[in-house]
């Protein structure tokens, strides 16, 4: 990939793809294709094709997906399977038959078997059965790893699959149902801070441990894999360390500075219990996540009182 390479992002409004877009251009590439959803909607099988077709992207970031936290997983089970099935197919298959030089899918930790051993290695996806609330997407996303491997043994594509953990950071998802619980938990300690709340009650117990990746500490990863990593099967991205719900909703309340109480309705689901990423693979290759998650959550505040927040 150099620096006159055209490079399509799909999903480049997103949290991840507008991550990578800022790490390209800060490297000094100039030909990225991008095109909004209203432009071009990639579950139609057409569209894309005609797209491709056109365009002939050399390399293809695929970060495009429907996203969303426990509630939309559970409650839209249908569209996050078939949306997401769509995506991916039309744009690994598009890419081939245009001649796409590399492509990179972008996957999910949800992917793991719910009670698999911690860390999660690469080499324990497909050994037992998935998170019930997520399940739909999990297995979307498995189906695109798949079909990179199996694009790879048939027509020899370079096509390789990246699995982050938990992310959050710029442009994040704010949605008081529909987002995931790092950004969820910024709004509603800033909301119940401003409305003088009480107590903040958050779903679950408490005790679920979670892994927290900055999303530009991931364009970092996906930049510095695209360039140097070319194997089948999976890679782990994260930072192999993980913290309680209940702790991150400590840090996030100092840092948003709210000063009410904070309760568990053990009543609500969940979830995974725990979900570490075992990252040794990804160090192996030469890199290392550097945005702390204190650090991470004060910049990514920040983002949401100045882009969120209505004045």
């Amino acid at each position: 990939m150099d620096i006159n390479s055209k490079i399509y992002i799909a999903g480049h409004r997103g949290m991840v793809g507008s991550a990578i877009y800022r790490k390209l251009e800060k490297e000094g590439y100039t030909n990225i294709i991008t095109r909004i959803s209203s432009e071009l909607d990639l579950r139609s099988q057409q569209q894309v094709a005609d797209f491709f077709e056109q365009e002939k992207p050399d390399y293809v970031f695929l970060a495009a997906a429907k996203v969303g936290g426990i509630i939309a997983n559970d409650t839209y089970r249908a569209e996050f399977l078939y949306d997401n099935l769509q995506i991916q197919n039309n744009v690994i298959n598009s890419s081939y038959v245009n001649g796409v030089k590399k492509l990179m899918f972008l996957g999910s930790s949800c992917i793991y078997p719910k009670l698999a051993p911690q860390p999660l290695k690469e080499e324990y996806l497909l050994t037992g059965p998935l998170e019930e609330t997520n399940e739909p997407y999990a297995i979307a996303k498995i189906a695109g790893i798949k079909m990179c491997d199996a694009y790879r043994v048939q027509y020899g594509c370079n096509y390789i699959s990246v699995m982050p953990t938990n992310l959050y950071g710029y442009n994040d998802n704010y949605h008081p149902q529909n987002s995931h619980v790092l950004p969820a938990l910024i709004r509603r300690f800033h909301e119940a801070k401003e409305q003088n709340i009480d107590a903040v009650t958050i779903w679950g117990s408490g005790t679920p441990k979670r892994e927290f990746l900055f999303a530009d500490d991931l364009a970092e990863a996906c930049y510095y894999l695209m360039k140097n990593y070319d194997e089948a099967g999976l890679i782990n991205i994260g930072t192999g360390e993980d913290l309680s719900i209940k702790d991150l909703a400590l840090l996030i309340k100092a840092i948003v500075g709210y000063k009410g109480e904070i309760q568990f309705d053990a009543t609500k689901p969940d979830g995974t219990p725990r979900k570490l990423m075992d990252v040794s693979k990804l160090h192996s290759k030469g890199w290392k996540h550097t945005v702390e998650l204190e650090e991470g959550i004060k910049l990514a505040y920040q983002d949401f009182l100045k882009n969120i927040v209505i004045k």
